[in-house]
């Protein structure tokens, strides 16, 4: 039985798109503007030499044969210029954006990894990418995308021995992302940490394969993060799995808890009927939202009267990481002043929290690695 994840569409070859044609058309034209700025570049730069009898020395030459170019837009074609030297000088004219023997633009080259991960393997990939771009995709064999695999893999294995002490990393999020693959009958899933630094710079720390979110496999990563460097975070944000906060009492007992008000909304929640939901959820961002703890703790104390008597549920759900879920009131802003503490306002507005010594960071209470 055929299980390939490709369907030929019948008749590919002859479907015309108008809008594809004309932007295709205007990519050529561009790319054969762009390379013709390239090569007066050149020429200027020997623009001041002359010959005994006056002449340029270095001067155009003819075209290389003509070749396509594989671009998002389908096949580009583009014809690079020659140039030669009147002295016997060896001159010759490089294109930095069609360098030779290119015949795939790198955002094409991106679209492999996509397409890997949507689940097509690697000998259909060139059946794949002949729906993508039509029938002139070539050179992207499996041989191709196997050879592409092993260079992410060796990029992939660079990036995870990067020190880390270059920044001090003021918190952290950890999340374990689930992709639905099973390995020997067990759920795998990916374990992502993202830093934050003093500059409030966010940074994939860690991307680490694990079996569901148990101690070990969260202690190896954290472990792994502290032998390239990493400092003690003043804060970790996270869910309620608990391997996760057992691995950092063990790694980094002295960093504080922070429960994600993301994954702790979304609970709540489901313990409520679709009627309530909206309603409520606008009152639980009254409290992460809120100025100051005292604010926050007032809009907390109303939500639990609000539906404690006919959602006792949800209300416990809250109630029980209490202390986790306003850790962050207990850090100060940036402006200086003491007295103040970190604003918990939503990342997507603009305006963000940080924690001590921080400028700028990122807020600490939501979204985790979502």
């Amino acid at each position: 039985m055929d299980k390939t994840n490709v369907f030929e569409f019948a008749g590919r070859d002859t479907i015309s798109d108008p809008l594809t044609d004309l932007l295709r058309t205007g990519a050529q034209q561009l790319l054969t503007q762009a390379v013709e700025a390239e090569l007066q570049e050149l020429l200027s730069a020997y623009a001041g030499q002359r010959t005994e009898d006056g002449h340029a020395v270095v001067v155009r030459n003819g075209y290389l044969p003509e070749r396509a170019l594989q671009t998002g837009l389908g096949p580009v074609t583009v014809k690079v210029p020659k140039v030669r030297s009147r002295t016997g000088e060896a001159v010759t004219f490089r294109s930095a954006l069609v360098p030779p023997y290119v015949r795939k633009t790198k955002s094409l080259e991106a679209a492999l990894p996509w397409l890997y991960l949507k689940g097509i393997s690697s000998g259909e990939m060139g059946e794949a990418l002949k729906l993508l771009v039509g029938p002139e995709a070539k050179g992207l064999s499996a041989s191709t995308v196997s050879r592409l695999k092993q260079v992410w893999a060796q990029e992939y294995r660079t990036w995870c021995d990067e020190r880390l002490d270059k920044d001090r990393w003021v918190y952290i999020w950890a999340d374990g992302v689930y992709s639905g693959l099973r390995g020997d009958q067990v759920k795998l899933c990916a374990l992502v940490i993202i830093g934050v630094n003093e500059r409030g710079e966010k940074h994939f720390l860690a991307i680490e394969d694990g079996v569901r979110e148990s101690t070990q496999s969260w202690r190896e990563v954290l472990l792994k993060l502290k032998s390239r460097g990493m400092n003690v975070p003043e804060l970790a944000i996270g869910d309620g799995a608990m391997g996760f906060w057992a691995a950092l009492a063990e790694v980094y007992p002295e960093t504080r808890r922070q429960r994600c008000w993301m994954h702790k909304t979304m609970n709540v929640l489901n313990s409520l009927p679709k009627t309530a939901q909206a309603k409520a959820k606008r009152s639980l961002h009254d409290i992460w939202q809120a100025e100051t703890r005292a604010a926050a703790g007032k809009a907390f104390d109303l939500f639990i009267k609000t539906y404690e008597p006919k959602h006792p549920k949800a209300t416990v759900c809250l109630q029980k990481d209490r202390d986790e879920l306003m850790a962050f009131y207990d850090f100060q802003r940036s402006t200086g002043r003491a007295s103040e503490p970190a604003i918990p306002l939503n990342q997507v507005s603009g305006r963000s929290a940080t924690a001590p010594s921080a400028q700028k960071a990122a807020s600490p209470v939501t979204a985790c690695c979502t």
